[in-house]
């Protein structure tokens, strides 16, 4: 009971229902207002009428979808209405939207009669780029669709059909290579004849399933050739030519049960009765015809999906229709076609054999997926689904002549999906792409770390960087052999090198009036300080970079670096520079990770060093030197701290767009700025100085946790090489982040 209570409370809390509708463009003064509607609206108005296509130019027409329903087959709820199924259209608008930035309008229509929702859907053409049909029972369903996708310009797709078609038979396509059959040569039954079943049946066909191995069954059981009770065109399509009559009896000695029917109708005496290596997909809502836990009770040899997210292998149509149709809109496509929905079974089918993300793990409660019986469909939770979906369907469009704007340059439009699960995935792009133009060699202190080495799996088949990882040979050996990782870069084990004695002599050159002997430099680098032999190579030149941290505190990976590596001839310190990414626009914080209380020449040094970072990423740097005091409000020793480091910046670099003191708030926002016309900087500040590590540190935690800023860093600054630190628990994506910057840094030094 308390999770319907739970349910109700999420729909009623706050603005009533998951929707609401925003503009995308400022309306607050008079002249706002006269573009957006009259006088100012005329132009577009005319600019269409002489060239229709202009309406996606100047309207939200390609980025808006109808989700049109009668509420004839709700969930598994049955005939409800279009009233009572109006949430599940409001949900399905939030899902288009989260996982693919798409806009929706639900639109409930009170009738049962197909016609009166043909006609609702032609006559609002103009207002939608697609319409995605929900929740109307069939065999309407089928006639309706039909007739949409013959009169229309536009897609229109039936997910009940379709979207449970391409999953399961991206999971079906796995769950075979598993088990070593092949698609013409297995049995398959399906259990249901409504929408779902009709368009799964279709589409394994599509795939390969040879129609007389097929065995369709309804409530009244086989549907065979020359039946009459219970039937209809739709279902006559898939009458077999079989002796069987029962679903007991289809299911013995089949090689796949599909169920698209009800709670328990699969048993586990027709579990025993399937072939080996058997293959079930129980997709009944919200109850499946099988649980997991019957049918390997019954048998070990199974593979099993569900439509139920606790269970391993969720048939979730999420992973489908909202990809689909962004692929769809970006080409501006005028129907979703046979070929369109087999690129999409194939994108994900490809998708689950990949590697899958920290981030996804975590999504999922830190869970652990590796390709495999329990894992054969990859989680909607994957932000990879709209980079491989999308322009699958995307290309098939524009190869099957469905496409009216084809996509030029396919890497660019990809980069494009990217950067809308963000800015940082937009600003991070930027960064790897500069990285792959020119891969820097980066030493990995931590290189047995089963983090270090997925990360440099990807490094490696991104192209971003050139890894090297120190550890001891035979644990990073074995470690690539339980990740069944293949990795081809070099290993190097500081206790048989050839470069140890060599490097020995140098950290004793180096240390040897800060108290280190020979032997003890020696077996430092051998034994005890992995951090001190990366930091050898990098000082060296054996490699470019050094990114360490993974399984230490920060100071124990920065003071090896300073040691060796030490800092720019002419500082006074090194400082920590962090990227908050937020998702308007992108601010870089300093110093929030080193120096604990800065003299104003530190303070100078870190504007400084942070205005290059920042032009390195190609974005012009506005400084901020931020304190509690507005252009000399208040004459404290703090603020004239800041206020003398001001000076200083700007008599070394006075190009630099830069200003202070002044209070965080003023820095951030133009009108306040406006009140000292005086001010150098005219907009928002990017970067901010912050007068001590206490206010640095405390501000970028804060605006990551509780101001949904995603945090990049800490970017080590002022370094003779590039030496970055990691975080302890960064993911993967983290480290192959830092490693691009690593990379830039290196190109730039």
């Amino acid at each position: 009971m308390a999770k319907f209570k739970d349910s109700l409370e999420y729909h009623s809390s706050g603005r009533k229902g998951k929707i609401e509708v925003i503009s995308t463009k400022p309306c607050q003064t008079a002249e706002d207002l006269s573009l957006a509607y009259s006088p100012g609206v005329a132009e577009p108005c005319l600019a269409i009428q002489k060239n229709p296509e202009d309406a996606y130019k100047y309207t939200a027409k390609g980025n808006l979808i109808a989700v049109v329903s009668n509420g004839t087959a709700v969930l598994g709820l049955g005939n409800l209405g279009a009233l009572a199924g109006k949430p599940v259209m409001e949900g399905k608008g939030v899902l288009f939207k989260r996982f693919a930035d798409i806009d929706v309008f639900d639109i409930e229509l009170d009738t049962e009669n197909p016609d009166e929702i043909i006609k609702a859907c032609q006559l609002l053409e103009p207002t939608f780029g697609g319409i995605n049909l929900e929740d109307i029972k069939a065999p309407e369903c089928f006639y309706i669709e039909e007739t949409l996708k013959k009169t229309m310009k536009i897609p229109v797709f039936h997910d009940d059909q379709h979207g449970t078609a391409i999953i399961s038979s991206a999971a079906l396509i796995n769950a075979l290579h598993l088990v070593g059959k092949k698609m013409e040569d297995i049995r398959i039954v399906v259990n249901g004849a409504g929408a779902s079943a009709n368009s799964c049946a279709k589409l394994a066909i599509a795939l390969g399933v040879k129609p007389n191995n097929m065995i369709m069954c309804d409530t009244k059981g086989v549907i065979y050739k020359g039946r009459v009770e219970g039937m209809n065109p739709y279902k006559e399509l898939f009458a077999s030519d079989t002796h069987f009559r029962t679903l007991e009896e289809a299911a013995v000695g089949a090689d796949v049960l599909f169920g698209l029917s009800a709670k328990g109708a699969f048993t586990k005496e027709m579990v025993a009765s399937m072939a080996p290596n058997p293959v079930i997909f129980a997709m009944a809502n919200p109850d499946a015809e099988i649980t997991p836990e019957d049918a390997h009770s019954v048998r070990k040899d199974v593979i099993i999906a569900t439509g139920r997210s606790d269970y391993p292998n969720q048939v979730n149509n999420v992973l489908g229709f909202p990809f689909i149709f962004r692929g769809a809109l970006d080409v501006r496509a005028t129907s979703i076609n046979e070929e369109m929905k087999l690129a999409a079974v194939k994108a994900l089918a490809q998708l689950a054999r990949e590697e899958v993300p920290d981030s996804v793990c975590k999504a999922y409660g830190n869970q652990k997926f590796v390709f495999g019986r329990n894992y054969i469909i990859p989680k909607p939770f994957d932000p990879r689904v709209l980079l491989h979906v999308a322009p699958a369907i995307a290309q098939a469009a524009m190869e099957t002549g469905v496409a009216r704007q084809p996509i030029v340059d396919m890497a660019k439009y990809i980069e494009h999906l990217e950067s809308t699960q963000g800015k940082s995935k937009e600003i991070m792009r930027m960064i790897i792409n500069k990285a792959k133009s020119d891969p820097k060699s980066v030493a990995f202190p931590e290189g047995d770390n089963e983090k270090i080495i997925r990360a440099a799996k990807e490094l490696v088949e991104e192209g971003i960087a050139k890894p090297i990882l120190i550890g001891d040979r035979m644990k990073i050996e074995q470690k690539m052999a339980d990740l069944h990782i293949e990795l081809d870069v070099p290993i190097i084990d500081p206790s048989d090198s050839d470069k140890t004695d060599g490097y020995a002599n140098v950290l004793y050159q180096l240390r040897q009036r800060k108290g280190l002997t020979l032997s003890e430099s020696q077996r430092l680098l051998r034994r005890k300080s992995r951090t001190h032999f990366g930091s050898m190579m990098v000082h060296k030149g054996d490699a470019d970079a050094l990114l360490g941290g993974i399984d230490t505190h920060y100071p124990e990976t920065i003071r090896p670096a300073l040691e060796v590596v030490g800092k720019q001839k002419g500082l006074s310190s090194v400082h920590g520079l962090y990227m908050m990414v937020f998702k308007k626009g992108v601010y870089f914080l300093a110093d929030t990770t080193v120096t604990i209380d800065p003299t104003a020449e530190e303070l100078a040094e870190t504007a400084i060093l942070a205005a290059e970072k920042v032009r390195m990423l190609d974005i012009e740097p506005r400084v901020a030197m931020l304190s509690f005091s507005n252009f000399g409000s208040v004459n404290h020793p703090q603020s004239k701290k800041v206020r003398q480091a001001v000076e200083m910046v700007k008599e070394r670099a006075p190009d630099l767009i830069i200003e202070g003191e002044m209070q965080a708030d003023t820095s951030v926002v133009p009108e306040l700025l406006e009140g000292f016309t005086f001010s150098k900087l005219k907009t928002s500040a990017n970067i901010l100085i912050f007068p001590d590590l206490n206010s640095g540190n405390i501000c970028y935690k804060l605006l990551h946790h509780l101001g949904g800023a995603e945090a990049i860093g800490p970017i080590l600054m002022g370094m003779n090489k590039p030496v970055h630190v990691l975080q302890r628990g960064d993911s993967v994506n983290d480290i192959v982040n830092m490693a691009a910057i690593a990379v830039v840094d290196a190109q730039t030094a």
